[in-house]
């Protein structure tokens, strides 16, 4: 339920082709639909402007595809940390569902519509950490925005991420990804003007703890305009990079 949605309604019943009966009906669902499993907040897109978002991993694929069945026709849902399986059943279920292998996303239905303006880069420290930054980039792609990846250019060869200077400074706000140590935030943030979201990822060895090291790194950042997601959550700083770029768009 968008504000799209709400004004359909309210202009079928205006006209006639709505019963009052049949409008209320749908609205008394407007809040939160109960699956007894799961209440589905179909307020939410009217409130932040995107849809509940599913995190998949934890979750049966039955529950999953309850979620997915109590969609109205063409309604529109992102699934996050999914596998093929959990695909495959939703496909059954909804012959339009995407998955994104690398960022683990399944996505049904339409996202938001492409907004002109400036982009948002997602940068990636190695290969490894790819999938983190997949996540983020297929967020921010799902909620309207264009965007651009630039990867594998991380410290240990850092004329890798220089001769792209000029993309760095073109973006509107930057997502930077990056595990081991996590250094590359604070360089690219004291390269550009615009936001910097740093996600440390899980990829390094012992003394890495998990991640726990690059977002000590990033947390400590000496560069302004840093900031910082939890270990491997490439999703909110997608999201956070699409709020930033929504509101806060550079001429």
């Amino acid at each position: 339920m968008n504000t799209d949605s709400i004004r359909e309604l309210l202009e079928k019943v205006s006209a006639g082709a709505t019963g009052v009966d049949e409008a209320l009906d749908v609205l008394r669902r407007l809040p939160y639909e109960d699956l007894g499993f799961a209440k589905i907040d179909t307020h939410r897109d009217l409130r932040t402007g995107f849809p509940e978002v599913v995190f998949c991993e934890g979750k049966t694929i039955e529950q999953i595809v309850g979620v997915v069945r109590s969609l109205p026709a063409g309604g529109f849902l992102m699934g996050t940390r999914a596998d093929a399986g959990m695909y495959d059943a939703v496909k059954a279920v909804r012959s339009d569902a995407v998955y994104h292998e690398s960022a683990r996303i399944i996505l049904v239905g339409e996202g938001k519509e492409k907004r002109s303006g400036k982009a948002i880069l997602v940068v990636s420290a190695g290969t490894s950490d790819q999938p983190v930054a997949e996540e983020a980039a297929v967020t921010a792609e799902a909620m309207g925005n264009a965007v651009e990846r630039l990867y594998d250019v991380g410290v240990a060869g850092i004329h890798r991420l220089l001769s792209h200077r000029e993309k760095l400074a073109e973006a509107n706000v930057l997502v930077v990804v990056a595990g081991m140590e996590g250094a590359l935030a604070s360089i690219v943030g004291g390269l550009v003007d615009r936001p910097v979201i740093a996600v440390p990822t899980s990829v390094g060895y012992g003394a890495s703890f998990h991640g726990l090291s690059a977002l000590l790194t990033m947390l400590n950042s000496c560069a302004p305009g840093v900031a910082v997601v939890n270990i491997d959550n490439g999703f909110g700083a997608g999201y956070m990079a699409s709020v930033i770029n929504r509101t806060c768009e550079a001429p």
